[in-house]
C-alpha cells in the first residue's frame, strides 16, 4: 500500500512538471512584460533564460507596483574599441592588486584584470578597479549638451536643465605612443556645469582626480560674487545641483575605489538590461512629451523608461559606503564583458531601499574612427521622496580632435557662467 502511494505521488509530480513545461513558452522579441502579465510570464523563457531569473527582485517589484514595463529585444554582441582591446592584451598581467594597501600597482592601460575569477578573494575589488581605470570610451568624454529632467509622480515633468560634461584622461591613454600625460599623479580632469536656464548657468564643478587615494581637488564658480571657490574633498558624495544624483552616482559609480571601505561579489547572473539603446533618447526637434521618447511621460509615475531590454550576463557587486555617506550600500550590476554598470540599488543608513539607478548604454563611433560606449540615458529614481532625475544625452563625442588637457580647466567653468 505504501509503495502504491509513493508510486502515485511520483506519477502526479511527473505529470505536474510535464504540464508546467508544456505551459512555459519561449518568448519572442517585442514581448511586453508588465504588471498584468508578469506572473504569467515568470516561468517562460527568453533566449533560453527564465524570465523569473532575468528580472532582479527589485525589477519585479517595480513592474508589479510602479508601472515599469519591459519590452524584450534580441540580444546582440557589443563591439569594444580596437585600441581598448589592444591595450588590454598588450598589458595583461602587469597590474597587481595589493590587498594591504587596497591599491593597484603596475597598471599601464586597458583593463587591468581582464580575467577575474569568481573564486578570487579579491574579485570584487579587481572588478571595481577595472571600472575605475578602464571605461571603454578612449581618452576624452565630450558631452557638450545633455539634459537633466526633474520628475515627480503627481505632475510628471517639473522642469529641465541643460548641462555640459567633459572628462579628460591623463593616464591609461589609448591609441597613442604615450599612455601618460603630465607627471603621472593625475588620472582625470573633469568639467561638469549647467548651461540652461540662465539663472543656473555656470553652476558646476571643475575636478581633478588623482591616481591615488588622495581626495579630489574641486572648484565651483560662485555666480553671486563672480569668483571661483575651492571646495572640500567631500564633494564626491554631494548632490549634483537639485538632482536626485550624487556626484558619486554619475554613470552609477564615480568614486575612487579606496573611498569605499569594502566590496563584496554577490555572484554572477543574467539580467535584462538596455545594452544597445535604440533610436534617440532626446529628440531636440520635437516638442512636448515626444521630445523625450525614452521616458513614459504619458503615464504615472511619469519616470519609467521606454526601451528595449536584452539578456546580459553581469557581475553583482555590493559596495559598502563610508559612514559619512548618505547611502549605507549600493548593489550594482556590471557587464561581465566590459566594466560598465547597467543598474544599481541604493539603500539608506537604516538599510531601507532608497533609489534605483538604470542606465541605457549605446556604442558610438569615436572621432578618430574607433568605437566607444556611452550612456544614452540614465534614470535615478528616489522612491522614498517619490521623485526622479533622468539624464538624456544629446550629441555625445568621444576623442574629440584638438582638445588637450589644458582645455579642461577652471577658466572654462568661469567662461560658462558669463
Amino acid at each position: 500500500m505504501t509503495f502504491l502511494k509513493h508510486h502515485l505521488a511520483a506519477s502526479l509530480a511527473l505529470t505536474f512538471s510535464v504540464a508546467l513545461a508544456a505551459q512555459a513558452a519561449e518568448l519572442t522579441p517585442g514581448t511586453r512584460i508588465e504588471a498584468g502579465n508578469l506572473a504569467q510570464h515568470l516561468g517562460d523563457t527568453f533566449e533560453g533564460h527564465s524570465i523569473g531569473d532575468l528580472l532582479t527582485e527589485r525589477m519585479q517589484i517595480l513592474i508589479k507596483d510602479e508601472g515599469l514595463a519591459i519590452t524584450l529585444k534580441a540580444s546582440e554582441p557589443i563591439t569594444l574599441g580596437k585600441d581598448y582591446v589592444a591595450a588590454t592584451k598588450a598589458n595583461e598581467g602587469k597590474a597587481v592588486y595589493n590587498r594591504d594597501t587596497r591599491q593597484v600597482e603596475g597598471w599601464v592601460a586597458g583593463v587591468p584584470f581582464p580575467n577575474v575569477s569568481q573564486d578570487d578573494p579579491d574579485a570584487a575589488a579587481k572588478l571595481i578597479w577595472n571600472h575605475h581605470y578602464a571605461q571603454p570610451i578612449k581618452n576624452l568624454q565630450d558631452y557638450p549638451k545633455f539634459g537633466y529632467l526633474f520628475l515627480n509622480d503627481k505632475v510628471g515633468l517639473e522642469r529641465r536643465q541643460e548641462w555640459a560634461f567633459k572628462r579628460y584622461y591623463m593616464k591609461g591613454r589609448l591609441g597613442t605612443e604615450q599612455t601618460v600625460e603630465g607627471d603621472g599623479s593625475i588620472l582625470t580632469k573633469t568639467l561638469l556645469y549647467a548651461t540652461y536656464p540662465n539663472d543656473i548657468r555656470g553652476l558646476g564643478l571643475f575636478t581633478v582626480r588623482y591616481d591615488s587615494p588622495k581626495l579630489e581637488d574641486s572648484w565651483a564658480y560662485v555666480k553671486s560674487v563672480r569668483r571661483t571657490r575651492r571646495l572640500s574633498g567631500g564633494t564626491w558624495m554631494d548632490p549634483i545641483g537639485g538632482t536626485d544624483q550624487l556626484s558619486d552616482d554619475i554613470e552609477i559609480f564615480n568614486a575612487h575605489p579606496s573611498w569605499y571601505p569594502d566590496y563584496k561579489l554577490l555572484g554572477k547572473r543574467w539580467i535584462l538590461a538596455v545594452a544597445n539603446s535604440q533610436g534617440e533618447t532626446w529628440n531636440q526637434k520635437a516638442s512636448g512629451n515626444a521630445e523625450f521618447p525614452v521616458i513614459d511621460l504619458d503615464n504615472k509615475p511619469f519616470w519609467n523608461p521606454k526601451a528595449e531590454w536584452e539578456p546580459r550576463e553581469v557581475w553583482v557587486l555590493e559596495a559598502t559606503t563610508p559612514p559619512e555617506h548618505p547611502y549605507s550600500k549600493k548593489v550594482m550590476y556590471m557587464d561581465t564583458q566590459f566594466p560598465r554598470f547597467y543598474q544599481a540599488e541604493a539603500y539608506d543608513r537604516k538599510g531601507q531601499f532608497w533609489k534605483w539607478m538604470n542606465y541605457h548604454l549605446k556604442t558610438i563611433k569615436t572621432e578618430d574612427g574607433d568605437v566607444g560606449i556611452v550612456s544614452a540615458a540614465g534614470f535615478t529614481i528616489d522612491y522614498q521622496r517619490r521623485h526622479g532625475t533622468v539624464f538624456v544625452l544629446g550629441g555625445p563625442r568621444l576623442n574629440t580632435p584638438g582638445v588637450t588637457a589644458d582645455d579642461v580647466n577652471l577658466r572654462e567653468l568661469e567662461k560658462a557662467a558669463r
